[in-house]
């Protein structure tokens, strides 16, 4: 990930934070793994989809429980699409990721509020949209 214009070491830093919390959270979907996922969601932070239709909201425990059900990506020999889009930084504590990533048929981009709280960057909120389609290339 290049650094942005006008990028103080600080923020590069915290850019470079990012993108590993980033990394780990795309191999916790990836392998269908919540332990890897707990170390990069904060305890309280919340899931929250508006596809296809009434919202749905999840804490944590929720969601964890869904993705433990399911089988991973890497056991069906899915292809990896992770890529962060963007970083955004609102102050020296908050900053929003736009990412995208696949858990076939769904392609997903998600919206990750992230916060530096306890000494590390953690994801306090997951608010995505997926379209249900095949991949093309």
């Amino acid at each position: 990930m290049t650094r942005p214009p006008g990028t103080t070491i600080a923020n590069a830093d915290a850019l470079r934070a990012i993108a590993a919390l980033l990394g780990g959270y795309f191999d916790g979907l990836y392998f269908s793994d919540t332990r890897r996922l707990r170390r990069v969601f904060h305890p309280e932070a919340v899931y929250a989809t508006a596809t296809p239709g009434e919202p749905l909201i999840l804490r944590m425990s929720e969601y964890f429980a869904m993705v433990d059900q399911r089988p991973s990506p890497a056991s069906r020999g899915e292809a990896r699409t992770d890529r962060i889009l963007s970083v955004d930084f609102v102050g020296s504590a908050t900053a929003l990721a736009k990412v995208q990533c696949s858990i076939e048929p769904k392609h997903f981009t998600d919206l990750l509020t992230l916060i530096h709280a306890d000494g590390r960057w953690q994801i306090i909120s997951k608010v995505f949209h997926y379209d249900a389609a095949p991949l093309t290339t």
